[in-house]
Order: structure tokens, then sequence, then C-alpha cells
């Protein structure tokens, strides 16, 4: 061909490709044209739905755009995830997918290969927003973001982002909860409830705490997104989030202290850096007021879903911008500001002080495009070392865990709760931790294990998250100033999962031999899907699927079955026994032991069909074997309208057994005569004011205002008095006590911080386990303690003590505590006799974001107290040993 020919052909490509291109851009629907109104538009906010329906609209006009069905979330609603970069790298995005996982998990990895790898593969930038859906600036900055880059495809700095980086972008990381807030504000808009909160939690069960399940994984849509990150294997991750510290405009990396100190050195670095680039672009916008640092946002919990990837190796962090109200705008002056920012001082990390005046959705909308975009922008610029390095992290935590402890760790599966040991295992994998079986008895750290036991060895990539998780926290001694109050951690000090889930794990210290490593074989099983809800096994991926609970056994003969409730899924099966028509009594355990539950009224061979299925150790009794009559329950749940996550907690651990209830709330309990509709109400971890008076009227929609009352007062003594069961777990013990009048004391209340603190740790009780509310319990048992009460008992008393603290000593096995002199010889939980009848007050979080599974019995013995199986309800005799109470004169 004539070279003049060749060069007129490649012209002519030339001017088509860029009129395609051109033509293409001019293509690209706004979210405008697509919405009704502008993003960011005062009193205007889209729903999920309306987003997805944008989003439809982008990959139709674009060839930058795939959009992905990752699942449904707990209430079934579709969810969907765009990718977005050039046209070259969606073509070959399996390869990059590729390059993506071989750098997540470098094990037979050279430096070499990794430098290849990394020089050929893009970055992975997963960003999103709408996690606390409330923080509604993040789900429409989504809409906004992903019309940016589509339509300026030629700007030079997008272009390098198209080239570099592939967006994982979710436009709702949760899309119930936006519809949910969307819904609620334009209900309110214009009337005098514009601004009110909500009534209800933003994701089923769970609510605010949607961050706080990464590692534990209860809910369907922790599962999701973890099971996307584990395929796709991003590099950083990056969730927006609206609390910023008032009056700063936005709160960004480098954390406050403390932080977890298993997070890889690298990964730290990387994330300060990029933080700093943020506060930088925003800086070079003219968007002032970022600040960092020391200003409450500490990353000691590894429990947040986006901190907790920082643990496998990934950059992941989260920001805050400010907020005011959902869509409202609201003007600020300098006198709304505290005083000591009055001043507009520049400081070091807030060097560009914001002045107050308007603050509109659409500013906060505006900080969060700088803030992603500024995130691409990094990632592009710097692709290969950040690939690099992720590879270096991962062989990093292999090199260290080959060559000093812990070497490994041991589960057997002779436990007190097998089925709990295989739940704990079950997350681990599915986080990416690799989890072998033992396959033959072997010598593991100077130790015979048995065939059977799970090993988790410790070279592997993501070992980090295994130690952080398994090791007893020390929080350090961060005080206000010197001799004052502790600082507050911003969230747990001490969350070890062996205390938490009672499982006994046994580290091993000293490097494992060929043989032994020769024994360990890798679990696998048959995936299930990732959508069970949350009555059901977890199990999804091939690993976790693989982790099997040992078999059980039945023995004894008889038409009753009697189960032990020292294995949680016995629960299961008296939920299905409940639902199946069948009824439920106590027998009495082994000596010192408390009571079995013996079910009946149904088909022996489904009993024991169900117990085999939940690997239960189950006997076969007679009718006989029954100390008080079967019954069939009725169990309530009190829902203040102040949402409330423990309530929603409650509700999720009840649904995991079985246990069927009715949610009440304040007007039900308003209109009297419980004890005709219920056996047992439970009253999760609620302050006395939200469940005595709730919202204050005029400030929600009437229907939604008010607690309880001096009548729901009344109603509930008369419930208690006439025989009912009243469960109050942690702070709505302070309720009971006060409402009913009961001859018991909380003996830290009004007591300072400097004096006693003791938040979000895990404590030992000594127990009562002969007590029926304590069956099952060890006698030393783990409970983990948040603004807990501590009980002592008044002249009048009558009952008994469930759990105590030790006389002497301190009771804190992780986390932090100062003044254990408050606790000792003081009880951690009581059932206090009423009347005719019974409150139960439990001083601890025994279903604490689902993590506690050796106390959810605490929970569940409370929830099957009624009045036949409270008939008679004794104690170990001399197990109470406090003084008693001076008598008045």
């Amino acid at each position: 061909m004539p070279r003049l020919r060749l060069f007129g052909l490649v012209a002519a490509v030339c001017a088509n490709a860029s009129s395609l291109a051109i033509a293409q851009q001019a293509s690209i629907p706004t979210p405008e044209s697509s919405l009704g109104f502008a993003v960011g538009a005062d009193f205007k906010l889209a729903t999920y739905d309306e987003s997805i329906a944008y989003f439809q609209k982008l990959a139709v006009a674009s060839n930058r755009i795939r959009l992905v069905d990752v699942g449904k979330t707990s209430t079934g609603h579709p969810w969907t995830l765009a990718i977005i970069s050039s046209p070259e790298n969606l073509a070959k995005l399996d390869r990059l997918k590729q390059i993506a996982q071989r750098l997540a998990h470098p094990t037979g990895l050279t430096d070499a290969e990794a430098r290849r790898l990394a020089t050929e593969g893009r970055m992975f930038v997963d960003i999103s927003g709408g996690l606390h859906a409330s923080e509604i600036a993040g789900s429409q900055h989504t809409i906004q973001l992903a019309y940016d880059i589509l339509a300026h495809p030629d700007d030079a700095k997008i272009k390098a982002i198209l080239e570099n980086d592939v967006l994982f972008l979710w436009p709702s990381i949760n899309p119930d909860g936006q519809n949910i807030v969307v819904n609620w504000y334009r209900e309110n808009v214009g009337t005098p409830y514009e601004v009110s909160p909500l009534h209800e939690v933003y994701q089923k069960y769970i609510g605010h705490d949607n961050n706080r399940d990464a590692y534990m994984l209860n809910v369907v849509e922790s599962r999701v997104v973890a099971r996307t990150w584990r395929e796709w294997e991003p590099q950083i991750i990056y969730v927006q989030h609206q609390t910023a510290p008032f009056p700063t405009r936005i709160w960004l990396p480098p954390f406050a202290e403390p932080i977890a100190p298993r997070v890889p050195a690298l990964m730290s670095r990387q994330v300060n850096t990029i933080g700093m680039t943020i506060a930088q672009a925003l800086e070079s916008n003219g968007q002032v007021g970022a600040t960092h640092m020391g200003t409450g946002f500490d990353s000691w919990y590894p429990g947040y879903i986006d901190y907790m990837p920082m643990l496998q190796n990934i950059n992941a962090y989260w920001t805050e911008t400010a907020l005011y109200r959902y869509a409202t705008p609201h003007f600020y002056t300098i006198g709304d500001f505290p005083a000591d920012m009055r001043d507009l001082r520049p400081q070091s990390l807030y060097p560009s002080p914001w002045p107050g005046g308007w603050w509109r959705l659409k500013d906060a909308v505006d900080y969060m495009r700088t803030a992603s975009m500024a995130t691409l922008d990094y990632a592009a610029k710097y692709r290969e070392e950040l690939l690099y390095n992720r590879y270096q992290a991962g062989r990093n935590a292999i090199k260290r865990y080959a060559a000093e402890p812990p070497y490994a760790y041991v589960i057997p599966q002779t436990q007190r709760d097998p089925g709990t040991a295989a739940e704990l295992l079950r997350r681990l994998a599915f986080n990416g931790v690799r989890v072998g079986q033992l396959d033959r008895d072997v010598s593991l750290g100077g130790a015979l294990h048995r065939r059977g036991s799970w090993v988790i060895p410790m070279d592997q990539e993501f070992a980090e998250l295994v130690r952080q998780l398994f090791e007893v926290q020390e929080y350090p001694d961060l005080r206000e100033y010197p001799e004052g109050p502790p600082e507050q951690p911003y969230d747990a000090a001490g969350w070890t999962l062996p205390f938490q889930m009672d499982v006994n794990v046994v580290e091993v210290r000293s490097p494992l031999s060929a043989d032994a490593r020769a024994a360990i074989k890798a679990v696998r099983g048959k995936p299930t899907d990732v959508h069970a809800s949350a009555d059901a096994p977890f199990t999804t991926d091939s690993i976790a699927a693989g982790i099997v609970t040992p078999a059980g056994s039945i023995t004894g003969s008889g038409d009753r079955l009697a189960v032990d409730p020292t294995q949680n899924d016995a629960f299961r099966l008296i939920g299905q026994a409940l639902a199946a028509g069948g009824a439920v009594s106590k027998a009495p355990g082994a000596k010192g032991q408390g009571a079995r539950y013996v079910v009946s009224g149904v088909p022996m061979s489904r009993l024991e069909g169900w117990a085999r299925d939940l690997s239960l150790r189950a006997e076969r009794v007679s009718s006989r074997s029954a100390s008080v009559p079967a019954a069939r329950l009725r169990i309530a749940l009190f829902k203040p309208w102040t949402a409330s996550m423990d309530e929603g907690w409650t509700e999720w651990l009840l649904d995991r057994y079985g246990l069927s209830y009715t949610v009440i709330a304040p007007v039900d309990v308003q209109s009297g005569d419980l004890a005709s509709r219920f056996d047992v109400i439970l009253m999760a971890s609620d302050s006395p004011r939200s469940i005595m008076n709730g919202y204050s009227a005029g400030t929600v929609p009437a229907r939604y205002s008010g607690g309880v009352g001096d009548a729901g007062t009344r109603a509930l003594d008369a419930f208690v008095q006439g025989g009912g069961t009243l469960v109050c777990l942690n702070e709505s013990a302070d309720f009971a006590i006060t409402a009913l009048n009961l001859p018991v004391k909380n003996v830290v209340s009004g007591v300072a911080r400097k004096d006693f603190f003791a938040s979000g740790s895990i404590l030992e009780v000594i127990t009562d386990p002969a007590h029926p509310l304590m069956a099952g319990m060890p006698e030393r048992a783990k409970v983990f303690v948040d603004d807990s009460p501590v009980f002592r008992t008044t002249e009048g008393f009558e009952g008994a003590a469930l759990a105590k603290y030790a006389p002497s000593g301190s009771p804190r096995l992780s986390g932090y505590l100062l003044g254990d002199k408050y606790l000792h010889d003081n009880a951690a939980a009581l059932d206090v006799k009423h009347g005719r009848g019974h409150v139960v007050l439990i001083g601890f979080r025994p279903q604490w974001r689902g993590q506690p599974f050796g106390t959810f019995r605490v929970v569940l013995n409370a929830a099957l107290f009624s009045r036949g199986m409270a008939k008679g309800a004794a104690g170990t005799p001399g197990f109470w040993s406090a003084p008693a109470p001076p008598k008045s004169r």
C-alpha cells in the first residue's frame, strides 16, 4: 500500500475515533435529565432505584462502564456495582483480575515476577457512599462522580485515571437504607418534621452498625461486599461518611491514636499519604476546612468494613464530610462554633478554618467528589508502586510468620460448643484466611493434637488479620490530661474473638515440622447461598462450606428429646420444634449444671433428624424427666421509637435461632393487659430516657413521639407482679431498677470516668450454671461490657445472683478497665423476684453485634424463662456471697 494512502487511512481512522468519542461524550445523559433535579439540589434526594435507573442510562450511552449484579440485600432488593475504566481495560478485565489476585495472594511469587505484574496491572479502586444511609451525600455523590468521569474522557487527568485505574463504584453500599432515608425525607420535607430523625434502623437488624460487621459477616450485606472484594481484590477501598467534627468540613486520615497494632506499616503510610493528598486537592479547589488525626476517629477496632481490609494488605479508609440534615441547607454563624474555635486560628492539621455561612448538600457532594477524584488521581500516578506494595505487604507477612511465632493456631474439635468453633473458622475463611485440618494425630508446638483438629498456619498473606482478632487487646492508657479521665475509644477497646465466642484456641509457638505440614490438609466443600437468612448456617465459599461441625450423638430411650444448652444450636432445635407445634420444658442437668431442655409434641424421627443436622449431643428421655409442664412460649421484644441497633441485634439473634416473637412499640406497652398476650418481654440495651420518654413531642410526627411513660411503667409492673418475666439487657436494667422500684443499686451510676471506665471490653465473671438462666454457661465466663451497670442488692431483695465479679483482683481479660474496686463482689446479672414474677437484669452485652457467641444462651435462656420455666427457679445455695446490705433503722 502506498505510504500516502496508509497515512490517509490512519488519519481517517483517527478522525472517526475522535468523532465517535465526541459524539459519545455529547450523548452522556446528565444526572438532571434522569432525576429531574441536579445532584445536591436543596431539598432534593435520589432514591437508590432512581440512582440505578441513571446508571443504566450511562451503561447504554458509554463503553467505559459495566454494571454488575452483585446479589441482593437483606430485603431482597437487587444490588448493582458499576465498573468504570477505559474500553481497553474493560476488554481485558479478566486478565487484570488475575493480576490483582496474584499480587494479593503472593505465595510462590518472586519479586521480579511481582514487578512485571505491577507494570501490566491496573489499580482497582473501590469507592462507595451511603453505608450510613442518613449520611446521605455519599450516595448522591456517586451519581455525579460517574457523570464527571464518563462525560469528560479526554480531560488529561480523567484520561490518565481511565487508563491506569479500574473504578469499582457502588452507587450505594446500602441500597435499602438509601430508600428508607430518602422516602422518609420526602414524606416530611416542607413540614415541621423536615429534619426529624428516623424511627427505624436504616439497614435490617443493624442500622449504623453496618460498618462494624467486617469480620463477623453476620448480615447479608456484609457477605456480599466481602465476597465482591475477595473476587476482585481491590488495592484501595474508600468509603465516604458524613460526620465531620464541627466546625471542620471534612475529616481525613491520618487517624487519631491509637491505631490497630497489627496493620502493616506500609498500608498505614500509604493511607496517610492519600489523606494528605485529598487535603491538598481540596485546598487547590478552594474547599477549606479539612482536618486530620486528633479529632476522635481512631482505628484501634478492626471490625470496620472500611478499615479491616488494611489487615488484608489493602489501603482502606473512610472520611467524614460535614452534614447538617438530609438535603436541608443550614446557615452557621461564628456564634455556633465552640468557643475555642471562634478565633479561626490556622492549626497544623487544620490550616484553613471554615469561617461559617451556608452549608448545603451540594457542598458536601462537591467535597466528596474532590476527595474521590484525588484518590483516583493518586492511584493512577502511583499505580505500579501501589500494586507492588500490595504484593510486598503479603510477602512480608508470609516471611514474618515463617520465622517467628505464632507459627499457627490450632482449634481442637473437642469444645464446649463445637458448632461455635466452626462458626468462628467459617468467618475467617470467608475473609480469605486459609484453614486446614489434620488428617492424623500430630505434634504441634510440643503438644499432641488429634485428627480432625483445625489449623490456621500463619505463614500466609492475611495472617495479621488472624492475629489481630485472636490476641488479647491491651488498650493504651491515654488520658485527656495528666491524672485526668481516659480518652474514650472511638469504638471497642477489646474484642478477642476466642474469648467472646468461648472457643479454645491453641497458639503454636514453635516452627511446624515437615511432618506437621504434611498432616494439614486444605479444607474444601460445596458452596451455598451467600444470601442465606439469619437463621441459616453461615457458609458460602468452598472453604467456609467445608468447615463442618463434628457429628453429635443421640443416646437413651423415650418419646422426648433432651438437649444441652451448652450448644447454641440446641436453641435452633427448640425453635424448629416450637414452630412445628411442639412444646419445651426443662429437666435438671448433671450435678452443678443448669437445666436441659426437653422437647415434646413432635415425632421423634423429626427431632432426631434435626439433632443430627445440627450435630447436637442429645438424649431420648421419658415424660417423667421433665420437672415442669411443657409450654408454648409467647415472647415480646420491645422496640422504642428511637431507632435501636441493640434491639435490631436482638431480633437478629432470635431469628437466627428460630424463636418466634412479637415486636411491641411504646403504645403496645401503654395499652396494658400484657399478661394476656405475653409470657416474657425482652428489652434490649437502650437508655432509660429512650424507653421512658422517646422522642420529644414536636420533633417527630406524633405517631413516633414519646416512650412508655407512666402508663407503660404501670403496665410493665402489673405484668411482672402477675407472674410475667421482664428481661432487661445492659442499659435498660437502669430503667427497670428505677421504674419498678427494685431493691437493686447500680453502683457505677454517676461515678466519674476518671475513677471508673470499662467501655467496650471483655471481663470475667463467675456464673451460677445451676440457675436456669445460666444453663449451659461455664462457671468462669467471659462477657462483653460496654457502659454496663454493676449491681448490688439492697434491703428487701429476693431472688438470685446469676453472675458476679470476684472479690479481688482485676477481671479484665481484654481491652481496658479503670476502677476494678467498683466491681469486686458485686453482681453482673440478677434474677429479681417482683411479686409473682421476675425481672432479669443482665449487666453486660450478651448479643453485642452478634459477636459473643459464648453468651448468646443468656438471652435465649431468658427468652424461655416463662411462668412455667421460672417456677421454683433457684441457683446454687450460697452462690451469692456479697455482704448483706445494712437494715434500715
